[in-house]
């Protein structure tokens, strides 16, 4: 029986080893930009065309590489980092497997310049495919620059299944966030199709923080500072009222190299538990420093795994300083998450109250799908045509809503703090007898606490949570209005400019005609900057800046945790940043328009994600209450 098993080529070698090491244009960002690093660059470069898929170019002012060492690179397992396993316990570079450079020639045309500082000549080496076809003397400047065209030109399967354009985008500027975070003494540039996306000039660790995600974060960074014999830890962490929904801002650096930890990431959030609820997240960005003995870095290809000696100290460790950096600089808990911040208001003020200015309009009605006075002629609105099924949920509802003529004459005593002066005093509402409804026609609804509404059934009584019926409502309604693209927009005075991050800017292109179609009439100014020319009209009310940060927010949590789908995600978002607020005290017509359009809903009984909308009690379920 012939021998079967054979030694693959190099070549072959190569592509099989660049599956692990080289994912997407991002991991090859990631370790160019480490090996400009370990070359003693303090100035790098990053250019990109078309997300990597054209160009990635890193371009620095290391110490450059020999003739001999520059051919040497592209072979695989060669390095300058290491010459024995024991060189692996005390590791102070970022690369040392001598992986990348070869896989990544494998499935690319490759060029390379570079030039040592005491050279008159530097060497030029071109690769197709791990074939060399080109080596010569240039002039060039000190440094490397290495050119990576057509990723993945010879592997066809993994080019086809590249995401976006602003999908690869995304995980670029996650990759050069987190080599840049934590080497501020370098000075780093990225541009991408002749447009900068960032200019970071050498500085602290808290300014390129800012830097990097503007300068609204100087003012919610804590400062943390801890040194053991077993680790040193320095940083920040965001305040607890600056916690998200979603995993934002969360970086742990060990000696300098970004890794991804659940263990210490819980440290973190035990630290926190009083202060911040368990379904949100902090911001930090925490730099340990350990000796390399005591740690082991050799898990995984891409290095963001890694086994500390002692975890369990280091755990201990990171949830004590926490507390403490927290403790120190007098934090606490601020912010009741369920709460509008608009009603922060004290109780007993020491001074005038300086009332805003507020501008009405009178003739609006956000519940009112009849009135739509305050929209031009020409907005191209019109009033959503019920389908069969929404049209049978509103005729039951219509039938569900009628007075129980044996309940004809009881009193309705529903409380609402927020009626008037007199009644503001926790008093009990007692309509008069001689206008109570008659038997067959529609009773009124009362507000409780400005956050639920009651009203009579047949049955009994049916409470409903305000907020997320108008969350339903809005949510169905931006469905129609993404897959119609008939959108309304509230046009601004005043258009307004909002900042966003390198990577929240790239998402918001990828969602701006979506966003467009939904009614936020929204205009790129600039690398990260936009201009608010217009929102939906359930949103006219809020603040620009602030209702496209919790968009961004919400929508990169359900498009993540959630994994649904982009249509989806965003009228989610939307739904959940425009619909009203708990605190937001209610006319009657409103409060019945709001039931009317609830129960036309397709689905009137929960939320988009699940949460419960209605609760119905019977009359026998009240008597046994007072029964007991």
């Amino acid at each position: 029986m012939p021998d079967i098993i054979q030694l693959l080529p190099d070549s072959i070698a190569n592509q099989i080893a660049a599956g692990e090491v080289i994912q997407r244009p991002a991991s090859v960002v990631k370790e160019l930009l480490e090996n400009a690093i370990d070359a003693g660059a303090d100035e790098v470069n990053l250019i990109i065309k078309d997300a990597g898929k054209t160009l990635i170019q890193i371009i620095d002012n290391g110490k450059g590489m020999s003739e001999t060492d520059v051919r040497m690179s592209i072979e695989r397992h060669a390095t300058s980092k290491i010459a024995s396993a024991s060189d692996l316990f005390e590791l102070k570079t970022m690369g040392f497997r001598g992986e990348a450079l070869a896989s990544i020639a494998s499935i690319a045309h490759l060029d390379i310049r570079t030039k040592q500082t005491d050279g008159e000549l530097g060497t030029l080496l071109q690769i197709e495919g791990s074939d060399v076809v080109n080596q010569e003397a240039v002039t060039c400047k000190k440094g490397t620059s290495m050119s990576v065209k057509n990723l993945f030109y010879n592997v066809p399967a993994r080019r086809k299944f590249l995401k976006s354009d602003n999908v690869e985008m995304r995980h670029i500027i996650d990759e050069f966030e987190r080599v840049a975070i934590p080497n501020p003494h370098i000075k780093l540039t990225f541009h991408h199709n002749n447009n900068e996306i960032f200019h970071l000039e050498k500085g602290s660790f808290r300014q390129r923080i800012v830097q990097v995600f503007g300068k609204r974060y100087n003012e919610k960074l804590v400062p943390i500072e801890e040194e053991t014999d077993i680790v040193k830890i320095s940083g920040f962490i965001g305040k607890p009222e600056t916690a998200k929904k979603t995993r934002g801002e969360q970086f742990f650096f060990v000696n300098h190299r970004f890794i991804k930890s659940a263990y210490l990431n819980h440290a973190i959030q035990e630290a926190l538990e009083d202060l911040i609820p368990r379904d949100v997240y902090p911001s930090y960005f925490l730099m340990l420093d350990v000796n390399p003995s005591f740690i082991d870095v050799n898990i995984h290809p891409t290095k963001t795994e890694i086994k500390f000696e002692d975890e369990r100290a280091i755990y201990a460790i990171l949830r004590s300083s926490v507390r403490q950096g927290i403790g120190k600089n007098n934090v606490a808990p601020s912010l009741d998450f369920e709460q509008e911040t608009s009603f922060n208001v004290p109780l007993h003020p020491t001074g005038p109250i300086q009332m805003p200015e507020i501008k009405v309009n009178p003739n609006y009605n956000p519940f009112d799908s009849d009135n739509n006075s305050h929209k031009p002629a020409n907005s191209g609105y019109s009033k959503p045509q019920l389908t069969p099924q929404q049209q049978h949920n509103r005729d039951n509802w219509e039938k569900l809503y009628q007075v129980n003529p044996e309940m004809a004459d009881s009193v309705k005593q529903v409380f609402n703090p927020d009626s008037d002066e007199e009644q503001q005093s926790n008093h009990l509402i007692i309509p008069d007898h001689n206008q109570q409804e008659q038997p067959g026609s529609k009773s009124k609804a009362f507000q409780v606490h400005a956050k639920y509404i009651i009203a009579h059934i047949k049955s009994g009584l049916v409470m409903i949570h305000q907020s997320r019926a108008h969350e339903r409502i809005l949510y169905e309604r931006y469905l129609i209005a993404i897959d119609e693209q008939k959108g309304y927009s509230q046009q601004q005075l005043f258009p307004q400019t909002v900042q966003l991050q390198a990577g929240d800017a790239e998402l918001v292109k990828s969602i701006s005609t979506d966003l467009q179609a939904a009614g936020v009439d929204i205009r790129e100014f600039g690398a990260q900057t936009f201009v608010i020319q217009g929102l939906p009209d359930y949103a006219t009310n809020q603040d620009p800046q602030t209702f496209i940060d919790g968009i961004v927010e919400h929508y990169k949590n359900n498009l993540q945790e959630l994994r649904l789908e982009k249509r989806e995600a965003l009228a989610r978002s939307l739904a959940k940043r425009s619909a009203i607020k708990t605190g937001k005290v209610l006319m009657p017509e409103e409060m019945e328009n709001l039931i009317d359009e609830l129960f036309a809903c397709k689905n009137p009984y929960t939320t988009p994600s699940g949460r419960t909308i209605i609760n119905t009690f019977t009359i026998d379920q009240l008597d046994n209450i007072f029964d007991k």
